[in-house]
């Protein structure tokens, strides 16, 4: 593919969340083939209204061989907030985790920052080589770390979700993302396919993640002011978190 380039949006936004976009689509290009994931053209890139300030929405969906959907959704209401999310969706007849990041920030300061590898085995652990890549990164100390919400079961022990007390925070929260999916798709171009007794379970646990993602009730609550409730059920099940069909190919 062609080389990625730099958005409109992303330029208007906190210099974190352009700085973990950059280093999220440069950190996929590298490692992974990647190529065009299909999806519905009206919901690339949508404007709306939230309590009289413009709400822009831009997504970018690619698919790599061991992924079916590499997915980094930029959204900035007026002056008033910023925000980053991105799922990396493994294919099924790989035994991976999912990765996710997503960024919070209004009127120049992140509230949130939230990073995480979240297993979708059985026993709800990371692969034994996820775990030991992990565990000899540089420990973490954030002076502000927050409460994960009451359905985040689905991450990790190794989960970060912070408020970035200063620039310098900032700066080594960033710099563990990108060790993250380093680590993520060294592993991925290593993996081999499973059994399909396995790809019918990472199936159900994808399916697990999804759901439980699409009980994020901020998220909902913003959509649904700026463009009604069913758009914002469509969007949610459409575009943030579609759940593979049960007999997806991997």
């Amino acid at each position: 593919m062609s080389p990625i380039s730099t958005t409109s949006l992303r330029s208007q936004q906190h210099p974190l969340v352009r700085q973990l976009a950059d280093c999220i689509e440069n950190t996929w290009q590298s490692h992974l083939e990647l190529s065009p994931y299909a999806m519905p053209a009206e919901l690339g890139y949508v404007e709306g209204k939230l309590e009289g300030e413009k709400l822009t929405i831009e997504n970018r969906c690619y698919q790599a061989p061991q992924f079916r959907k590499l997915h980094l959704e930029l959204a900035k209401i007026g002056n008033m907030l910023d925000i980053l999310h991105c799922v990396m969706f493994p294919r099924p007849k790989y035994a991976l985790p999912m990765f996710g990041c997503d960024l919070v920030g209004g009127r120049g300061q992140i509230s949130a920052a939230i990073a995480d590898l979240s297993p979708l085995s059985a026993e709800r652990t990371l692969p034994a080589e996820y775990i030991s890549a992990l565990q000899a990164l540089p420990p973490l100390n954030f002076s502000l770390p927050r409460e994960l919400p009451a359905w985040g079961d689905i991450f990790s022990q190794f989960c970060i979700f912070i408020r970035p007390g200063n620039p310098e925070e900032e700066a080594v929260f960033l710099e563990r993302v990108q060790a993250l999916l380093e680590i993520h798709c060294t592993q991925a171009i290593a993996a081999q396919p499973v059994s399909v007794e396995q790809q019918a379970q990472i199936l159900a646990s994808q399916r697990y993640y999804c759901t439980k993602q699409q009980q994020n009730d901020k998220t909902r609550r913003v959509l649904e002011k700026a463009f009604g409730a069913d758009w914002a059920e469509h969007y949610m099940t459409t575009v943030l978190f579609d759940l593979p069909e049960t007999s997806a190919p991997g």
